[in-house]
């Protein structure tokens, strides 16, 4: 038998695990509130939930309010009875979702880590299985926790968490994520990140012919023993175009894996822009009709320097070339410099913003962007003597991811310390 005491400790070691997993993953996607917006703009699309989109981005951010203040709230043993409810509804959506995912996989990463990790749909659905264990067990022996179980406290918690991250969502939503997941960080060299290393596994099909013979038609799987007695009997004929291929082991897969810059006369010009030992701007617009027309004039300031110091601008969109969409941008900002095509998911992926702007040179990601943020380069490259790589290096700034986490997490906890504690002197009477 267990005792009170042990199962105490248990149910203090699931709330640190879980409260840890919960801030974490509330965490990666908090910081890149247009990422978690598209992800559920993929869920909706998915599902045919058009009608939804409009709340998408609101929805994301309140989901992961939701999870971060559940995961500090575990963490803290707030309450443990409703915590240790809202833990059993948040799996009770989830679990049954990426199970559904998991079949069906209508999105091919369920974004439950935003883009900090990434695993498969059937390892985030038995994630979530072992998760809504724990959220049971959390719950029967909620009585066994000996920790705070203030109810003024939790809605301190709910309310500062609320406010602190709709602060830093509105930051990261317009300026850049503090901090980069994607394959384009700072300092990422392009094309190695497309490479494939030398013996690393390849996808892995399996194919399917189906026959027909007197009416009936049968699958076989290629190289089985029935596929070999049909294939070798005339009587059989083959169906070609109901022939099949079924992916059954993933491959490796490079970080940087759809990068394109596709010119409708010369083609795919990404080997010639990334092999430029010059510096290169790209400017990126995922769609170019929700480009952000205010700020979109500081990319004519952009090219305006590169032509007058021999350095080229090339922008990037998923809007055809040629197209009306196109040619009204062009007309409305007057850009003379030259539109490239490339995926939008790409795009989006690249830079968190619409427009964005990327330096590279050689290949490397020198700095990126939020188009609000471009700086005045004529005015860097004069205080620099004149010498682009001083600028670039003034303007290079790789982040300390770590660093970054633990100022953001200090400062998270600082203040709700304080604001409880300032809660907990109103509460308490003279």
């Amino acid at each position: 038998m267990i005792s009170d005491k042990q199962k105490g400790m248990i149910v203090m070691a699931l709330q640190i695990f879980l409260g840890l997993v919960f801030l974490f993953s509330g965490f990666a996607k908090v910081i890149d509130p247009l990422g978690g917006w598209y992800k559920v703009d993929d869920y909706l699309t998915a599902f045919s939930w058009d009608m939804l989109k409009d709340l998408g981005f609101l929805g994301s951010i309140l989901l992961n309010i939701v999870e971060f203040a559940l995961g500090t709230c575990l963490l803290l043993g707030v309450w443990p009875r409703l915590t240790s409810i809202g833990v059993l509804i948040f799996m009770a959506f989830y679990t049954p979702l990426t199970l559904y995912i998991a079949i069906y996989n209508p999105v091919t990463d369920c974004g439950c880590f935003g883009e900090a990790l990434k695993i498969t749909n059937w390892q985030t659905f038995w994630k979530n299985i072992v998760f809504s264990a724990m959220g049971i067990l959390l719950y029967m022996w909620h009585q066994y926790s000996t920790r705070d179980k203030s109810v003024a406290k939790f809605l301190t918690v709910s309310a500062y968490t609320g406010i602190f991250l709709i602060a830093v969502s509105y930051y990261c939503y317009y300026n850049l994520p503090i901090i980069d997941f994607r394959p384009y960080s700072i300092g990422t060299n392009i094309p190695a990140s497309m490479e494939v290393p030398e013996g690393a596994p390849s996808d892995v099909y399996e194919s399917y012919f189906t026959y027909v013979k007197n009416g009936v038609r049968k699958e076989v799987k290629f190289g089985s023993d029935e596929y070999n007695a049909i294939s070798g009997d005339s009587t059989w004929v083959i169906d070609a175009d109901a022939s099949r291929s079924e992916l059954v082991e993933k491959g490796y897969e490079p970080p940087i894996h759809d990068f394109t810059m596709e010119d409708p006369d010369d083609g795919d010009l990404t080997e010639d822009v990334m092999a430029d030992e010059n510096f290169s701007f790209i400017a990126v617009s995922s769609k170019i009709t929700k480009a952000d027309m205010e700020q979109a004039h500081k990319i004519n300031d952009v090219y305006e320097f590169c032509e007058a110091n021999g350095l080229k601008l090339y922008m990037l969109t998923s809007t055809g070339i040629g197209t009306d969409e196109l040619n009204a941008f062009i007309n409305e900002t007057g850009a003379q410099y030259k539109f490239l095509n490339t995926d939008e998911i790409t795009l989006k992926t690249v830079v968190r913003s619409n427009p964005g702007l990327v330096l590279v040179k050689n290949g490397n990601v020198i700095n990126k962007w939020a188009v609000k943020n471009i700086p005045n380069f004529q005015q860097l490259l004069d205080n620099a003597g004149g010498d682009m790589d001083k600028v670039a290096e003034m303007q290079m700034h790789k982040p300390n991811n770590w660093l970054t986490a633990f100022i953001f997490f200090a400062i998270y906890f600082a203040g709700l310390f304080a604001v409880w504690f300032a809660v907990k002197k109103l509460l308490v009477k003279d």
